[in-house]
């Protein structure tokens, strides 16, 4: 997530918002609409009033999401030990805006910069706490991964080629030969376990915290059953040393699993990186920081 661009990415704007709340729900067209000050890329979230968002799709392959978190968040809610988004509404296309859209409780909070964090490693395990509620919730009927959540929750090999090209592409910028080496260790280790609930994008924009501790989570557009690897990266985005520690301990998945996690934590981190111009040096930074961790996290354990 980043910070909210001028309204209007995506052809939405708050104007357009107001027409769709006044048209599909009269009894809210009274209430201010303000863009949200972190907002997300796959939808644009609006405040509405003080307790309610908007959220809208800003491109046809994000729709898939409206529906999938419309059913299933209501009723993984009551598992989980943090608050996550509640639906209280589901809009469809007008006013020229071509996608369904939704209505949610705004949930309070700031989100999980450091900063904010009381205490890192303490947060590290209630963010494994998470997961492993999460993953003990009921697969029935549950979206398989796939097209909808990205391919999250499938085998990382469905970025093969993409990573091998990010990979010839940054030779001489990263140790390549390292690198691919955890790729093949990620494309090894298949998963092998009953299919569980993952997120898809456990990341700092989607964790929320108040007084220091975690509270909520948020963004559920790639969730669905499989394989809870993918919901790992966050050890090396976000977590380091003893937090990392804290992490992997309290979330107790094998060693596999953190194999392919490595995987998914390599190939977004090539793929930004690969993307970055000479303007985008804090990104490239970042994203240099996060292979470094992995490759070497990666030689720690052989």
């Amino acid at each position: 997530m980043a910070s909210a661009p001028a309204d209007g990415r995506a052809g939405i704007d708050a104007a357009l918002v107001k027409r769709l709340i006044a048209a599909q729900f009269p009894r809210w067209s009274d209430l201010a609409v303000t863009p949200v000050e972190v907002d997300g890329w796959d939808n644009r979230t609006y405040r509405l009033g003080d307790d309610m968002t908007v959220r809208l799709p800003t491109a046809a392959g994000y729709v898939p999401a409206v529906a999938k978190e419309n059913h299933w968040l209501p009723r993984l809610a009551p598992a989980l030990p943090v608050t996550v988004p509640a639906v209280l509404a589901t809009g469809v296309p007008g006013e020229g805006y071509p996608f369904p859209w939704s209505v949610r409780g705004w949930v309070p909070g700031r989100t999980a910069d450091p900063d904010h964090v009381d205490d890192l490693s303490q947060f590290a395990i209630s963010v494994a706490e998470f997961l492993r509620a999460l993953q003990r919730c009921d697969t029935a009927d549950g979206p398989l991964a796939g097209a909808h959540s990205f391919y999250r929750g499938a085998s990382p090999a469905h970025y093969d080629e993409e990573t091998r090209r990010c990979l010839a592409e940054l030779d001489g910028r990263v140790d390549t030969a390292r690198a691919a080496a955890v790729w093949e260790a990620a494309l090894a280790a298949e998963h092998s376990g009953e299919p569980v609930w993952f997120h898809g994008d456990i990341a700092s924009g989607n964790l929320l915290v108040a007084d220091g501790k975690l509270t909520a989570v948020i963004d559920f557009g790639t969730c669905g059953v499989g394989d809870p690897a993918c919901d790992l990266v966050i050890a090396w985005t976000m977590f380091s040393g003893d937090s990392r520690r804290a992490f992997r301990d309290a979330v107790g998945l094998d060693d596999g699993t953190w194999a392919r996690a490595r995987g998914w934590a390599l190939w977004k981190a090539l793929l930004t990186l690969a993307g970055c111009g000479d303007g985008d040096r804090e990104r490239a930074a970042v994203n240099q920081r996060v292979i470094d961790e992995v490759l070497a996290d990666h030689d720690s354990v052989g």
